[in-house]
């Protein structure tokens, strides 16, 4: 009877034990693609830009550029890419109005965008919150869970030393680095800020200017003391 009675019970925890395993998710990133990136104020010129497809569990989630980086064993950033579409009101009119035959297809641009967080035991993505993050002039530098880059101001006149941590609000540098002349941004106006490990700084050279260093101690940053900023910094 005793036997009887454990064999049962097996059975009945057997499916519990079942639903309460976790479901491993398969993501993967598919074969590059070439496309062309539209640069400059007035988007006049191209350069080659390659993306690629990334799936979760067999579905297309998202396009991607570049490179994705390891924050941990479990999550990664990757930049994503995506289509904008180009036409005008009067685009879209004129193509209605065309014989079935002659109707063309919208016209899309692709883009830049942001950053994407992706967990592999979840399969779950999110977009990281980058202040003053500019899909086209700044350049990220990941190094642990931080990321550093060349802000820009809305108004396009301002340029800022930013470095973020992952899962919190506010940036952990945030301090000008110079003005724009007049408003006019080149093509590629800071270089990737260069990391450092033991203390850990970051270091960044704004174009035509010095270079200008941060040590970074764990949620607060502050100006190395080798150098002297043009104005006061804010480190939050």
């Amino acid at each position: 009877m005793r036997r009887w009675m454990t064999g049962l019970l097996v059975l009945a925890l057997a499916p519990a034990a079942g639903a309460a395993a976790p479901k491993e998710h398969v993501i993967v990133f598919g074969k590059w693609l070439p496309v062309k990136l539209f640069v400059g104020p007035n988007e006049d010129r191209t350069v080659d830009m390659k993306i690629r497809p990334l799936y979760v569990d067999g579905r297309l989630k998202e396009f991607t550029t570049g490179e994705p980086y390891d924050i941990t064993d479990r999550q990664f950033v990757v930049r994503r890419a995506y289509r904008l579409n180009d036409w005008l009101p009067e685009d879209m009119e004129e193509a209605a109005a065309a014989p079935a035959g002659k109707r063309t297809g919208h016209r899309f641009k692709w883009q830049r965008g942001g950053w994407l967080l992706v967990d592999r035991s979840t399969g779950r993505m999110s977009q990281v919150r980058l202040p003053e993050f500019d899909p086209f002039y700044s350049t990220a530098s990941w190094y642990r869970d931080y990321v550093a880059y060349c802000g820009i101001s809305d108004d396009g006149e301002k340029l800022y030393a930013v470095v973020v941590q992952l899962a919190r609000k506010k940036p952990v540098v945030h301090a000008p680095l110079r003005a724009a002349s007049g408003g006019d941004l080149p093509d590629s106006e800071c270089a990737a800020p260069q990391w450092q490990r033991q203390p850990v700084r970051v270091t960044f050279e704004p174009g035509g200017g010095q270079k200008i260093t941060f040590a970074i101690r764990g949620h607060a940053g502050e100006l190395g003391t080798e150098q002297e900023p043009e104005e006061s910094t804010r480190q939050d």
